[in-house]
């Protein structure tokens, strides 16, 4: 077992996933003794998850040889000894999971932090004993629960008073056997922007997850939320905005703008905080005016535009759910509509566009990005933003065209190179842009992840794209 301590508390790793052994601080005198249970800051500290407890149940044992379970709930808890002794036992009942077994002594300086789908028991060891269960949810009768035969010889727990001598209530004698007992299901991943180029490349990684878009769950109405049971959902991650970047110059779409990518945000980290959900927002280099030479995490807002406006707002949103990434993007390549299959359609053509030459950026190609949020979220890296793109030098858009047109085998002059100004002269309704996309990636590289370079997945892209046809 891996133990982690601070000057009161330390907390052991065991064979099951989760299951954490919390060894707590007592504080003895000739009145008796004195101990913390429950410590938010430090326990978290030492890498206990934040469960959100909202309710706290005891039971008291008149005697001696009172065993329980073996329970298996939807819910993580914190179990603990108030008074007396008792023998604990735990079996892995997640689906997915090998069926381990772990037991152990408790007594008021020992806890267990029990998580969802891993079934739960005691045994008493002395008269009188107190047995408090911290949970993060109320019982429903819907919920999904399951039970497991104590004594059950493939189980195995050695429980330190034989069964005869136990004293079992009737209907935990009638749980079933190992195996005959229903599993807990994994909970699930709620995606939204299903559809888009994220959405799809997010399929890759989270096959257990529901993909939602405007169709199916409108984001922006606080009616669609009420129709979920968000219980059944550990992480959000939203793909979906409004990024027509002119469009939201409109009188309908500056609407539109800022209800997906603000108002649908705040109702997004709102459910996600009051169901103690991991929410994960893609943002956008828009949110800066480009004046920068690189993007970080820590700069201030300064969007130019009505879509960055929104974002920027979305960005602050999120921040209100306590447990959440902002991956923050630019540049996106994936599937569907996007700048490297439009140019390649033009060059087909033998069309001879015009770019612009002064905005600065790199590529993000979607997988990529999927991959940095499973990431984030596999390796449970420090909650707050990061910057992702894919790495490689900084360019501009008229020189990922000129690539397309040499990867089509047409002469990069094909391309014609202008300014912002002069690609918008005389247009109306335009929104400004930032000039400089770059943004800095020191952040998420020290987490262990390196962004491939954009060169290397261009030509794998174009491949892809050139064997479709």
């Amino acid at each position: 077992m891996k133990k982690l301590k601070n000057k009161d508390f330390s907390i052991e790793q065991t064979a099951i996933t989760g299951l954490l052994i919390i060894h707590l601080p007592v504080q003895y005198d000739s009145r008796g003794w004195f101990k913390e249970n429950w410590q938010k800051d430090k326990m978290l500290h030492l890498g206990l998850p934040d469960f959100n407890p909202i309710q706290n149940n005891i039971s008291f044992n008149d005697k001696k040889g009172t065993t329980r379970g073996i329970h298996v709930e939807p819910w993580d808890k914190l179990v603990s000894v108030a008074s007396g002794k008792v023998f604990g036992g735990w079996v892995d009942m997640r689906e997915g999971n090998e069926r381990k077994v772990v037991s152990l002594e408790l007594n008021e300086s020992t806890a267990v932090f029990v998580p969802r789908g891993v079934g739960n028991s005691y045994q008493t060891l002395e008269d009188k004993t107190v047995y408090s269960y911290l949970v993060n949810e109320h019982w429903r009768p819907d919920g999904e629960y399951s039970s497991v035969n104590l004594f059950d010889k493939e189980i195995g727990i050695p429980w330190p008073i034989p069964e005869e001598e136990s004293i079992v209530s009737d209907k935990d004698k009638q749980n079933p056997i190992l195996k005959n007992a229903s599993l807990i299901k994994k909970k699930k991943v709620f995606v939204t922007g299903g559809k888009g180029q994220l959405g799809n490349a997010l399929k890759k990684y989270y096959e257990n997850a529901d993909f939602f878009d405007i169709d199916t769950f409108d984001i922006t109405s606080p009616k669609s939320y009420k129709n979920i049971d968000w219980r059944n959902y550990e992480l959000i991650i939203n793909a979906a905005a409004y990024t027509d970047v002119d469009g939201a110059e409109t009188n309908r779409g500056r609407k539109i703008a800022w209800e997906v990518n603000a108002s649908a945000v705040m109702l997004l980290s709102k459910t996600a905080r009051e169901n103690n959900i991991t929410l994960i927002h893609v943002s956008s280099d828009y949110v800066f005016d480009g004046t920068a030479k690189d993007h970080d995490e820590e700069e201030n807002f300064s969007p130019l535009s009505v879509y960055g406006e929104s974002k920027a707002a979305g960005d602050i949103a999120v921040q209100l759910a306590p447990k959440h990434y902002i991956v923050r993007t630019s540049w996106v390549v994936g599937e569907g509509k996007n700048f490297i299959k439009t140019m390649r359609e033009l060059a087909l053509k033998k069309i001879k566009p015009t770019v612009v030459d002064d905005q600065f950026g790199r590529l993000t190609f979607a997988d990529d990005l999927a991959n940095a949020i499973y990431y984030l979220v596999n390796n449970k890296c420090e909650y707050g933003i990061y910057n992702f793109t894919n790495d490689g030098p900084i360019m501009a858009w008229s020189d990922i065209a000129k690539l397309v047109y040499e990867k089509m085998n047409l002469s990069p002059s094909y391309v014609k190179s202008v300014s912002t100004q002069e690609y918008y002269s005389g247009k109306s309704g335009i929104a400004p842009r930032p000039l400089n996309g770059q943004l800095k990636l020191d952040k998420i590289i020290k987490t262990g992840l390196t962004p491939r370079d954009w060169q290397i997945v261009f030509d794998e892209y174009f491949k892809k794209l050139k064997e479709k046809k």
